[in-house]
């Protein structure tokens, strides 16, 4: 057993204590106790208050019952067994912001493209599949996976699909590339303005190269809407890989109630998202096999907000309602277009852009806590994040809480890319809003950063240590599905690198290993008022638990960040095995 922060003495005494104690027992004739499932044998980091370190967790009804030494295989008896071979188990990741997506019929998978050609490829079978005249679509390319290392351009479709209008979404959704048909089914020529919150990109011969950062729904709005009975199965499979990837806990940051009864927040013909209905009725048959969800809700306007009748905190252990969110108060670095308060590198004059006037913000934020509701807002630039600090401050100190103390909202940032002034931060810890970070993007969108941010901006991108240490702050990690992997936000928390290698503001923005843990699993439950039941391996909380093949206290960061999950349990139900999947 591995014991840290100078505790080994007194933890080995308390065990062999523990242990005499179990033997006298068992030599008075006392039964086993009954119980589920023992896990023993292994590094057990309870992320406890105390960060203690076990070898064994006993589970009874979906819940942990007991942690401590390999000595509660006596004093239990269960059902189940699992020797975990000196393994790691872990309390279950909770990612803070993901999009579940799934796969429509007329897409192709181009966030596995690694050139060009093979994007080029991959349309021409499925032009040839669905036949002239027919959309298709893609989510998830990015110019760094691809061997040429550069935007998709509308030539470059061209080539591939003459006769069939394309857009493709990439990683991050804030930009899109489409061919030359959607571009005229969709009115864009080199005479189109710029959409409200966005940009369309042109050549060197002034035409439309095909890019279009923000906005892009004005190609995307001619594209036939799916039904919810073709992608259903791709969101519950989408769901059941996350386990693979050890997440037990989500917050799905695209929720809606469009499919609400029309007068009860719902609207006619909704579309074939996965809304807070849906993903119920989903999880009503499939509840603990699947990561527990919180779900944001898009604001849908006040008539229909109040209407609805139910607002933050409203669900069950599976399925709830989280915050407003994660309506974007800006754009992202995928674009560019994230709003800054400096010019962004090399484009004198250009600083992203807003997508609210101060006032049209404070509307929706008084609103939303007006009906009860916690807040959860999109806000990646300094500039973006100090706009919306200035409207939760307002709305926090002027309208009283209501299901929930005026101390204790929980509302929280999405993102917080560029670290705001001083002063903002200051004022977040007074009205104690929250972080939710996603420190992967540091990983993920390197040559973004180095591009596009001052040397300071690059420095303190996607901050931990500074909001976290020096003003206190409670930050929460997720990753935005970029890419959504735990491992990966883990390593770039820890060291502060991208793919380059190099490290970027290691000493100021970095953060230990087992701070990092904790606000990848036991600080996620906390911004949905779980923090009782889940994040933790405590006796009393659920046993969502996961497995690693190594200590991601002691290894080598490149092991975690290429490291594979062993096994993941929801309510101490196996429900991914690894090695189940290799034969």
């Amino acid at each position: 057993m591995i014991f840290r922060n100078g505790q080994f003495v007194r933890a080995a005494r308390r065990a062999l204590l523990a242990s005499a104690l179990v033997t006298a027992a068992t030599a008075a004739g006392a039964a086993p106790i009954p119980a589920d499932l023992i896990l023993y044998h292994g590094n057990v980091l309870t992320v406890d208050p105390g960060d203690h370190v076990r070898s064994a967790v006993v589970v009874k009804a979906g819940k942990i019952v007991e942690t401590g030494g390999d000595e509660l295989r006596t004093k239990y008896k269960a059902g189940k067994e699992i020797d975990l071979g000196g393994r790691t188990l872990l309390p279950g990741f909770s990612d803070t912001h993901i999009h579940p997506q799934t796969v429509s019929p007329r897409s192709i998978d181009v966030a596995s493209a690694k050139s060009v050609a093979e994007v080029q490829a991959m349309l021409r079978a499925k032009a040839a599949q669905l036949g002239k005249g027919e959309w298709i679509t893609g989510f998830g390319w990015q110019e760094s996976n691809l061997a040429e290392d550069r935007n998709l351009s509308r030539a470059d479709l061209d080539v591939a699909t003459p006769d069939n209008p394309v857009m493709l979404i990439r990683a991050g959704g804030h930009s899109s590339v489409s061919n030359s048909m959607a571009l005229k089914l969709g009115g864009v020529d080199r005479n189109t303005p710029d959409p409200k919150s966005g940009l369309i990109e042109h050549g060197p011969d002034g035409e439309p190269n095909g890019i279009i950062r923000e906005g892009y729904d004005i190609v995307g709005k001619n594209i036939p809407r799916d039904r919810w009975e073709d992608v259903k199965q791709g969101y519950i499979d989408k769901l059941r890989w996350l386990l693979s990837l050890g997440l037990t806990s989500i917050h799905d940051a695209s929720g809606k109630i469009d499919d609400e009864p029309v007068g009860k927040g719902g609207i006619p013909n909704p579309g074939p998202d996965l809304t807070f209905k849906r993903a119920r009725e989903i999880y009503a048959t499939m509840g603990d096999s699947l990561p527990r969800i919180t779900m944001y809700i898009l604001y849908p306007g006040h008539d229909r907000l109040k209407a609805f009748g139910h607002h933050t905190g409203y669900g069950d252990e599976h399925v709830r309602i989280g915050a407003i969110g994660e309506n974007a108060v800006d754009g992202g670095f995928t674009g560019p277009t994230a709003w800054l308060l400096a010019d962004y590198k090399g484009q004198p004059g250009f600083r992203g852009k807003g997508r609210f006037s101060d006032e049209e913000l404070q509307a929706m934020v008084d609103d939303a806590a007006s009906l009860g509701w916690q807040m959860g807002l999109h806000c990646i630039g300094d500039a973006a994040i100090e706009q919306t600090i200035k409207a939760y401050d307002i709305a926090l100190n002027k309208i009283p809480g209501q299901n929930h103390s005026q101390l204790d909202r929980r509302w929280f940032t999405d993102h917080f890319t560029i670290m705001p002034p001083d002063a903002t931060m200051a004022t977040m810890k007074r009205d104690n809003i929250m972080v939710a970070a996603q420190p992967n993007f540091l990983y993920n969108l390197e040559d973004r950063y180095i591009q596009t941010l001052d040397d300071w901006r690059l420095l303190h991108n996607n901050p931990v240590a500074t909001p976290a240490h020096k003003f206190g702050l409670f930050v929460a990690f997720g990753s935005d599905n970029l890419p959504i992997n735990p491992l990966v936000g883990l390593y770039a928390a820890i060291t502060r690198k991208g793919p380059s290698g190099q490290a970027h503001g290691l000493a100021e923005e970095g953060v230990s290993r087992a701070e990092a843990i904790r606000m990848y699993t036991a600080n996620g439950p906390y911004l949905s008022w779980e923090e009782k039941v889940k994040g933790t391996l405590e006796p009393g909380k659920y046993a969502d638990m996961v497995v690693l093949p190594f200590d991601p206290m002691t290894a080598d960061p490149e092991a975690i960040l290429h490291g594979k999950v062993d096994m993941t349990f929801i309510g101490g139900k196996l429900v991914y095995d690894r090695a189940a999947t290799k034969g």
